[in-house]
């Protein structure tokens, strides 16, 4: 016997329809049933009054626009430039010589197509959106793209120094391998390589969007406008902030919870400081414990200084010096029942 012949053997009260088994004991499908038929009612007015409300200019909308859609797309080319950057690592299938050139071509062709579109996709809406000139969108979303793969070999060499520079540092790392497959920070700092090559190529929203998709995976946000040289490393990295303007140089290594920012702005100041330097350069060589918070654009960590936990600094500190806080006092407390 089938279900819906199962469930029409159940009883049913007079004036009772549905398929619900229902008896005196037990009303809880019914009375769900109208409960939510009963709120349902109230959505006609809801949604009458947000639609109303849609016309009010102190509040953001995209209507009539382009819709961009990022999400799926920008995970997906991440993860192309991944598999071309450290090729056999996160292929979906064994690479050798039989089949490398075909199927790292493949690969490439494809995130050409993604990376294309999504340079199109931009340029056209802020063309669309915001009134501008024509940047033949096409054109330059192709063009674009080229430019980017083109800078893939000097890409990988300089991601190969930021994981030796890792498993250098990190008695904890075993291998190479460990450090590429399982390290946020590598994780972090590939994105954040490929979106400043975007950026500096002027493509609009893109790179921040791939940055801020790192940020939610890893917990390490890096502004692709920042400028950081080689052997970057960053050890664990959860709470990591490195603001647009700031400059790091060769062999920096940053532990968790280091914010490279900006000293606090005065109300309407935005307009007024976009573009300047607001963040600190931080000199080669420099090493930043965990907790620390180094702000403002005229702020420079000298060559070789090592910055330590929870320090605050607002101003600059010369070349191979050591900045520590005070050895807090402790207290201790023994439990009377000791």
């Amino acid at each position: 016997m089938s279900n819906f012949e199962n469930f029409q053997q159940y009883p049913q009260k007079p004036g009772r329809t549905g398929m619900c088994p229902v008896d005196d004991k037990n009303m809880t499908c019914r009375t769900g049933h109208e409960m939510v038929c009963e709120h349902r009612k109230n959505l006609p007015d809801v949604i009458h009054s947000i639609l109303e409300q849609m016309d009010d200019e102190s509040c953001f909308a995209h209507i009539g626009d382009d819709p961009i859609h990022f999400s799926t797309s920008v995970r997906d080319m991440i993860d192309k430039f991944r598999e071309v950057i450290f090729p056999g690592y996160f292929s979906r299938e064994k690479l050798d010589g039989v089949n490398l050139k075909y199927t790292m071509g493949q690969t490439i062709s494809m995130l050409h197509e993604i990376l294309a579109s999504q340079i199109t996709h931009v340029l056209r809406h802020d063309c669309l959106r915001y009134g501008q000139e024509c940047s033949e969108c096409e054109t330059s979303g192709y063009r674009t793209a080229i430019e980017v793969l083109k800078a893939i070999p000097d890409l990988r060499r300089m991601l190969s120094e930021d994981v030796r520079g890792a498993f250098d540092g990190d008695p904890a790392a075993k291998s190479h391998d460990e450090i590429i497959f399982s390290y946020p920070g590598i994780y972090a700092i590939t994105v954040y390589r490929i979106a400043h090559i975007l950026h500096a190529m002027k493509v609009p929203q893109l790179p921040r969007i791939m940055s801020e998709h790192a940020h939610s995976v890893t917990g390490i946000d890096i502004h692709p406008g920042a400028a950081i040289g080689k052997r970057f490393v960053i050890d664990h990295g959860t709470g990591i902030v490195i603001g647009e303007t700031s400059v790091i140089g060769d062999n920096v290594r940053m532990y968790q919870n280091v914010t490279i920012g900006a000293l606090s702005l005065p109300q309407g100041a935005g307009e007024k400081l976009r573009g300047e330097k607001r963040h600190p350069t931080i000199e080669d060589d420099v090493i930043i414990y965990s907790g620390a918070t180094i702000l403002g654009g005229s702020t420079v960590i000298g060559k070789g200084s090592i910055i330590g936990g929870n320090v605050w600094l607002t101003r600059s500190v010369p070349r191979d010096t050591k900045v520590f806080i005070e050895v807090p006092r402790l207290i201790y407390s023994m439990s009377e029942t000791a």
